[in-house]
Order: C-alpha cells, then structure tokens, then sequence
C-alpha cells in the first residue's frame, strides 16, 4: 500500500468516528418512543398531523406485537412498491417531465419497485434517459427515504427486544418509521445536498442542454435494421457505423437532493447511469471524501446508539470494533489489489502510454480526478454498506480487487451494512456466536441477558442462509438457462463472475454491478427481483420474530459464568463466525469466479 492510502484510510475512520458518535445519541433519543427529541420539539406537531392524516394509532401506549409489526412492515412496503410501479408505468402523461420520457416497460418497472422498496437499488437502466424529474423525486426518492427507515425500525425493534423482559411489545412501526424519517433521515439530507451544492452539484428542473464541442468527436455505433436490431455480419458480428458530432447534450436535473438521501440512507440508486462517477453526482475529491463519510455515517452511529439503548455502551463499541476489523482488512486488501500493475501491460510493452499509465496500478475503470486510493476505499465502502453507489466502473477491476466487493457483500452486508440492517444483521451473527460459544462450555447460551434457545435459532439459521440460497440458485438458473448466459458479454471465469456479483448484489440488497452483465431484460429483471425482494423481507420478518420472543422473555442478571460480549475475544469470535459462515457458502462459487481469474492472469508469469 502507499501511503497516500494509508493516510486516506485512517482519515476517514477518524473522520467517521468524530461524526458517528454524537449521532448515535440522537439516535437513541429517537427511538425512545416515549420522549421527544432534544432540539426537535417544534417538529412534534408534525409527527403527530402525520398520524392523523395517516388515519394510524402510533405512541408510546400503542405498541405492537411482532406479528403485527411485521404485517405492518410488509403492508406499507408492498404499497410502495406499487406506488413506484404505477408511477413509472405512466410517467410519458405525468409532469415535471421535459424530457418526453417515454413509459417505462412492465419488467423494467417491476425490476425497480422491488429494487428501491428493498433499499437496493439496483438500476438495469440510464437514470437520465428513462426516468422523468417526477419519477426521480416522487417515488424513487420517496423509496429511498422510507426504505431505510424501513430497516432502521427494524433494528430499533430487534434492540427493544434484548432491553424489555416479559413483554408482548417490540415497539409501534408507525412510529419508528415516521420518527426516523423526520428526525433522522430529512435533517441531514438537507445539510448534506446544502453541501453538495456547494461543491457543484447541480439542482434544478432545466431540460437537458445541447452544448457545442470545442472538436469535432468521431464514434462508431452499430448500424439498426427495420426491426431496430443491430444488423450483423455472416459471422455474426455487429455492423457498425461511423459517425461524427459537433455537440454533445448535458443531462440537467433535481440531483443534489437525491444525492444526499441515495448516500445517507445506503440505497445507492444514480441520477445518472454512471453514478458517482459523473461530474454532476460526484465533482470534487471533497465531495467523494463525505459521500464514502455520508454512506457509513448511519450504521456506524447506530452502534453507538445501541450500546445506549442497552444500557452497556462496551456492547456498541464491541460491535464497531468488529465491524471496522472486518473493513480494514478487506480495504487494504483491494488497494493493494489495485495498485499492482497488470500483468498484461507489464510484458507487452507495445504501448509505452499505457504502461506508463499502469505503472502505479490498475487505473483502467477508474477516475483521474479521485485515483486508485479513493476508488478502492469507494469500493470497500460501497460494498461494505448495501449502499451500491460506485464512482469506478468495478467490472474493471483486478481479479483480486473483484473479489472484495463480492465477499464483503456475501459476509450478509453486516460489516456497517444498510441503514439499520448492517447492525441487526451483525447482531443475528452475534447470537449465533454466543451460540457456538455456549456449545463448547456446555451452558445456555446468553446474549444480553436474554437466553437463546431453540426458537431464536431456528429463526437465527433462516436469516442467515436465505441470501446463499437466492444468490448461489440464481446464479445456478442463470448461467444453466439461455435467457441467462445471453447477458454475459465476457467468456470464461470473468462472465460467471459478472453474474455471481448480480445475484450476490440483488440478495444481499446492496445494488451495485460488474456491468459486463446486460441486465435489462425479462429474464434478469424478473430473476433480480425476486433475489432482491426476498433477500430484504425474507431476512426481516425473522428477525422480527426473534425481537418478539426476546421481548417475551426475563432479563438475567450477569453472572460468574456468563460469557462477557465486549472484549477483545468475543470481538474475534464475531468476526471469526461472520468470516466462517461466508467461507463455508461461498468459496466453490468464488473458485469460479475471480479465483480462476486471478490465477488465468497470472499464469504467463
């Protein structure tokens, strides 16, 4: 590593640190459904307006049973997911659309009401050629809100389960979800798209704009017949065509505000099709800095918050640690990956330019304007957090470098994870560890004072072997089926791996692509979609189901023989089993991928 890297890395945990901290009690003060918000008390009318004109009964005497969180959870997002659907099905008649965008298609619109409901926002299409300024802001913006308060209540419910004893409530979702969205998510979306304007990103509701070149730009594309398919060859290749422009158009649009919330709320859904990468998402080094700070900044400070609501703040300080062990030995990973020339460049040497580009890393996917070190701190974070937001084209990556992003996507998104659902899923594998652990004493295990029994298993093993199963039987139907192996554009090792990142990304939730895959067809917008949906709801109705019946339950008090979970042993057990569980369900399906890939590339050698 260089060290320019290693500075970067340490900044951005210090940073992260000095931010998380002080929200994670503001966190905690929200999720006290009983209390107002400090400094937020002239919004308690609102919160309240909200529930009446909602027509809900929400508060601190309305709590709900697990089931009936749960119902309510799955109502409001299936409505949701509706709500986009329908919008994007007839966005051509809508307004705020001066771009005439045309309708989207049935699958494509299925594709993504599942995809931003789910918070993983995963785009088969150009954000800026399909989706209208209405279509943007009204619903997929909407989604991005709502689906991370989605987890973020969830998360809340799990921890009210560890902190109450004999009780049939885990909390009102109604409450969660609207607290969270008003005192949590809005505020610092408006400060940080506040800042991102600042830094040029744009914000406005201008057509888009035909701008003169300085050159005359030549480009070849494939020549359409009657049937507006490309035409072809006797050999089956594309007939192209040469043409010339003198003008290039420049997508305008609401983006600073989608920015933020697409960051803060880890949903990772681009304005434009090339994400962060474009000038107008992501234009400064500053700019990319805190938008990496904006995508941890929620699940970090939840960790914190959860230590308070239990009431052992070692326990929060136990689960970040975990988490950040896990990060930094996945960051340096895919940095050192990354700043290796590429094999290929190194003993050609028929192009002096490229080798002398390549001479301090792979740079091929990435942007000038952020380097290798803060495009593969992006990819650790990106992947890190369902977040899926990218600003380097990860298909370009280096075998090595690939396989990162993939893994730390298939550990279940818990290291920081989603908004809310990177820490309830770090906290099943932590009654999973306890588990383990209470098996080799011989004693029952526990986890903040609460027994974990048979039931909490049962539920624990659903949990976490939901997203394998989709993952690793998706790709299986993809690549066995016609449909499937006709969106790989990339033979070999490189094209399986282009579809093991699809499905690990769409179950895991997490949105971002190796984009060598053509994914916006029926076959992988429905296949993706059902991966997506599942993997969100199929993971939150049993943890919902075990903060229910911890709830239940008597709060023990610690003894001589109750396993400590704040020190540094638990700390490894916990990564150890996170690390464990991905190894035994993944390496054949990554001994495909890019294991083979490495080891095809470095052969010659």
């Amino acid at each position: 590593m260089t060290t320019q890297a290693i500075i970067l890395l340490v900044a951005f945990l210090a940073v992260l640190l000095v931010l998380s901290y002080p929200l994670g009690i503001l966190i905690a003060k929200i999720a006290d459904d009983k209390a107002a918000v400090p400094g937020f008390g002239w919004l308690a009318w609102l919160e309240k307006g909200l529930y009446k004109v909602a027509g809900v009964k929400a508060g601190a005497d309305d709590g709900m049973g697990w089931k009936a969180y749960a119902v309510a959870l799955l109502v409001f997002n299936a409505l949701g997911a509706v709500a986009v659907y329908l919008v994007q099905r007839i966005q051509a008649w809508l307004p705020l659309n001066p771009q005439a965008m045309a309708n989207v298609s049935s699958d494509s619109s299925f594709n993504t009401a599942v995809s931003f409901v789910s918070n993983t926002n995963w785009q088969g299409y150009g954000g800026e050629a399909t989706m209208s300024y209405l279509t943007q802001m009204l619903v997929l913006a909407g989604q991005n809100f709502f689906s991370a308060a989605t987890g973020i209540a969830v998360v809340f419910a799990l921890i009210r389960g560890f902190t109450r004893h004999s009780s049939k409530s885990i909390g009102n979702f109604w409450t969660d979800i609207t607290r969270s969205t008003l005192y949590l998510l809005l505020p610092l979306s408006v400060i940080f798209a506040t800042f991102l304007i600042g830094q040029g990103v744009i914000q406005n509701f201008s057509a888009y704009k035909d701008v003169q070149l300085m050159d005359t730009v030549a480009y070849s594309v494939p020549k359409l017949g009657a049937d507006a398919q490309p035409l072809k060859d006797d050999k089956g290749v594309p007939v192209m065509e040469n043409l010339t422009t003198k003008t290039q158009t420049l997508a305008m649009g609401p983006v600073a505000s989608q920015e933020a919330i697409k960051m803060l709320g880890t949903n990772g859904g681009g304005f434009f099709n090339v994400n962060s990468a474009h000038p107008y998402e992501n234009p400064t080094s500053l700019s990319n800095f805190f938008e990496m700070i904006a995508i941890f900044l929620i699940p970090a400070a939840l960790c914190f918050a959860f230590g308070r609501m239990v009431g052992d703040k070692r326990q929060g300080w136990a689960v970040l640690a975990t988490m950040t062990l896990l990060f930094v030995v996945m960051t340096v990973t895919v940095m050192f990956a990354e700043q290796q020339t590429h094999p290929a460049l190194a003993t050609l040497n028929v192009d002096q330019a490229s080798s002398a580009l390549q001479a301090g890393g792979n740079m091929e996917g990435k942007e000038t304007r952020f380097g290798i070190s803060a495009s593969s701190l992006f990819v650790a974070v990106t992947t890190a957090a369902s977040c899926g937001a990218v600003n380097a084209m990860h298909d370009s990556l280096m075998p090595l470098g690939g396989l990162v992003p993939i893994v730390l996507m298939q550990f279940g998104e818990v290291v920081f994870g989603g908004v809310g659902s990177g820490l309830y899923g770090m906290l099943i594998f932590a009654i999973l560890a306890v588990f383990i652990a209470g098996l080799m004493i011989g004693r029952t295990p526990e986890y903040l004072g609460k027994k974990i029994q048979s039931y909490e298993m049962k539920m624990t093993s659903i949990a976490i072997l939901v997203t394998p199963i989709l993952v690793l039987a998706g790709t299986a139907i993809a690549v066995m089926t016609d449909a499937g192996r006709a969106g790989i554009l990339n033979p070999g090792a490189h094209g399986f791996s282009e579809v093991l990142y699809a499905f690990t990304s769409a179950a895991n939730n997490n949105g971002s692509a190796f984009a060598g895959v053509s994914a916006n067809t029926p076959f992988y917008n429905i296949m993706l979609a059902i991966a997506m949906w599942f993997g969100r709801f199929a993971m939150i109705v049993p943890v919902l189901a075990i903060a229910g019946s911890l709830a239940a339950k008597k709060r023990l008090e610690a003894n001589s023989g109750t396993m400590p979970t704040h020190g540094p042993m638990f700390i490894a057990l916990l990564a150890g089993t996170v690390v464990l569980i991905s190894v035994l369900n993944y390496v054949p399906a990554l001994a495909l991928g890019p294991v083979v890939e490495h080891l095809q590339l470095v052969a010659p050698r």
